[in-house]
C-alpha cells in the first residue's frame, strides 16, 4: 500500500548537521500516532512505528526525488541561525 495522499502527513527536519564527519539532514515523518525518521542524504527511514514496509519504501522514494530541495531548505534553516550569532 502506498501513501495516501488524501491522508494529512507532517514533515520536519534539521538544519544540516554534521555526524561521524558527514553532512546530513534529519527528517521525522509524523501521521496521527505513527512516525518515521530519516536521513538525507542517504535517503532511509532509519526509525519506524507505525508505517508498513511499502509506506517507508515510498518516503524513501521521495526523499530520492527531493533530497536537493530538502538540502537547500534545510541550509536555509542553518543559515537563520547563523545570523542570530
Amino acid at each position: 500500500m502506498a501513501l495516501n495522499p488524501n491522508e494529512e502527513m507532517k514533515m520536519t527536519y534539521s538544519s544540516v548537521v554534521v555526524k561521524e564527519g558527514k553532512p546530513m539532514v534529519s527528517l521525522t515523518f509524523e501521521r496521527g500516532r505513527d512516525m518515521c525518521e530519516a536521513v538525507v542524504p542517504e535517503c532511509i527511514v532509519t526509525k519506524n512505528d507505525g508505517f508498513t514496509s511499502e509506506e517507508t519504501e515510498a518516503i524513501e522514494q521521495y526523499l530520492r526525488i527531493n533530497k536537493k530541495q530538502i538540502i537547500l531548505d534545510s541550509k536555509k534553516i542553518s543559515g537563520l541561525f547563523n545570523i542570530m550569532k
